[in-house]
């Protein structure tokens, strides 16, 4: 049996979430004995996710869960799959049971290093995330979902074994009738699904650029119609400035926090997904686009590039004036048609199956009876 350690719940990582589900689903159907379990919010749902209750549900994540996890062990899992590699502070000194974790990104751990990777630590993060580099160190196996992201294991770590699985889909992200696109979006308060529109997916986090997003598309709007749409957390008050001094404001839509389904209405009928990152642990909107047939301008450094594969439009992070000519050159119906069609054949790269499949060879290649 493998058993599989998902992500609390409070913390509200979405796609970490659906991760630890798409593997329970994908080892099942494949026909492997697997069961999930997540630390159960018990501390922390006295005052919720922050101020006080983050610190509580340390005590759900860091004390009772291990002990729980100890109960889990007794009863002979062939292997533990750790599906988010912020949760390696639960791998046990001594163990007779092997640990795989899949590292999404160490751009965290290496800010509590006081690397500069646009995610600077506190105090108490540092000692966070130099306790999960600990944790990493008792692996058997580093499942990194990027070429980028095992480079910066291989520097960090020693003891596991470094290997490369690339992400799948998590949710049904396809290609869908126009109409049935256009009747999603038309649920979304205020859109008006007859205009043009660019897309960002992703957060506030300085590292996802938002701010060049902005000024990528100031640069364009005199040259189409189009507006910006951004998918996911609202934008800050310092971004909200900067589109009213850009003068786009009036042209940016927010969406917050949308549905699976929202996101694949939005990129199936988006212009292009445009995502000037400057650091990434693999990329996972640009997959989702392409799936979807958006065609994607992107960064070309870290992983993205290994994601984006032949069919991402690619330039450096501050080559604004190319993310601008890229952008504009996709308004054109039959350029975005060659690069919708190139984007649909990349994406067939990250099914379930071929990443089940690689699981499924790493367990067995630690032994493991399924």
């Amino acid at each position: 049996m493998v058993l599989l350690i998902g992500n609390y719940a409070l913390d509200q990582q979405h796609s970490m979430q659906r991760f630890g589900d798409l593997m329970l689903a994908g080892l099942r159907a494949a026909g492997v004995d697997a069961e999930l379990v997540r630390p159960t919010p018990l501390f922390g749902n006295i005052f919720g996710a922050r101020g006080l209750g983050k610190w509580l549900a340390y005590i759900d994540k860091h004390i009772l869960f291990p002990f729980r996890l100890r109960t889990q062990l007794s009863r002979g899992p062939s292997i533990v799959h750790v599906c988010d590699h912020s949760n390696a502070t639960c791998i046990p000194r001594k163990r007779s049971t092997p640990f795989v974790v899949t590292c999404h990104d160490l751009l965290a751990v290496r800010g509590g290093l006081g690397e500069e990777t646009d995610s600077p630590a506190s105090f108490t993060g540092r000692f966070l995330q130099r306790w999960i580099l600990r944790g990493l160190h008792r692996a058997d196996v580093i499942a990194c979902v990027s070429s980028a992201t095992a480079k910066d294991a291989k520097r960090l770590v020693s003891g596991a074994k470094i290997d490369i699985v690339p992400l799948a889909l998590n949710f049904d992200y396809r290609k869908i009738p126009p109409a049935e696109a256009r009747a999603i979006l038309q649920r979304l308060p205020n859109f008006d699904v007859d205009l043009p529109f660019v897309l960002h997916v992703g957060s506030n986090l300085r590292r996802k650029n938002r701010e060049g997003v902005l000024r990528i598309f100031a640069r364009s709007q005199d040259k189409w119609n189009g507006r910006l749409v951004f998918a996911g957390e609202p934008l800050s008050e310092e971004l909200n400035a900067l589109a009213k001094e850009l003068g786009v404001s009036h042209r940016v839509v927010q969406i917050d926090n949308p549905t699976p389904e929202t996101l694949r209405g939005l990129y199936n009928c988006a212009t292009a997904l445009l995502f000037p990152s400057r650091f990434e642990g693999f990329g996972w909107p640009i997959i989702e686009a392409q799936a979807c047939g958006c065609p994607v301008i992107c960064s070309n450094t870290g992983p993205m590039p290994e994601a984006a594969g032949d069919a991402g439009l690619l330039h450096q992070v501050d080559d604004e004036e190319g993310f601008v000519v890229d952008l504009l050159r996709l308004t054109n119906a039959d350029e975005r048609a060659r690069w919708s069609g190139k984007s649909l054949q990349n994406a067939q790269r990250f099914s379930r199956e071929r990443m089940i499949t690689r699981y499924i060879d790493i367990y067995r290649e630690l032994g493991a009876k399924l």
